[in-house]
């Protein structure tokens, strides 16, 4: 399975953050740069909302900036973990409703924040098809490529929470 990890074949994204829908941004904590060179994506007040599923110091955001923390791995999640990536997906879609700007990050923006987002997208009535063909088209092929993630998404996040739950 790919997953972040070290793997050269992973390319940095081009842009710090994309929006995925009007107020839903996705991004990560590092970019290639115009000059080619990978840069700190750096978040100062440009969102209303922050969560971060990896995090970095000095990366931000500013202070007075709402700010939710979810270390999660790219990899296999436990049923708390899930269940920490369903609640953060119903609290960036309360702060959409409410007109707030919301960015979900991980390292690159790829698979931990497009989990975030793509529940977030089905909770909002799109299928997990169309959430991840949104994600990708939006922000990088390259978004999504977990499978396992894939996998959970399809499946529903609430399924795979009680699944993996009961192999616990």
């Amino acid at each position: 399975m790919r997953t972040r990890g070290k793997q050269p074949d992973v390319p940095a994204p081009d842009s710090p953050w994309s929006e995925i829908v009007p107020g839903l941004w996705m991004g990560g904590h590092e970019f290639r740069g115009r000059s080619g060179r990978l840069e700190f994506a750096v978040v100062h007040d440009e969102f209303d909302v922050v969560q971060s599923l990896l995090r970095l110091p000095g990366y931000g955001p500013d202070p007075g900036v709402e700010h939710h923390v979810w270390p999660i791995p790219d990899g296999p999640l436990d049923g708390t973990q899930l269940a920490g990536v369903i609640r953060l997906a119903r609290a960036a879609n309360e702060a959409l409703d409410a007109g707030r700007r919301v960015l979900v990050r991980c390292y690159h923006g790829y698979n931990r924040s497009g989990l975030v987002i793509a529940h977030a997208l089905a909770q909002r009535g799109d299928s997990a098809d169309q959430a991840i063909q949104l994600i990708r088209a939006r922000r990088s092929a390259w978004a999504l490529h977990n499978e396992l993630f894939v996998e959970y998404l399809r499946a529903g996040l609430t399924t795979a929470r009680l699944l993996e739950e009961l192999a616990e």
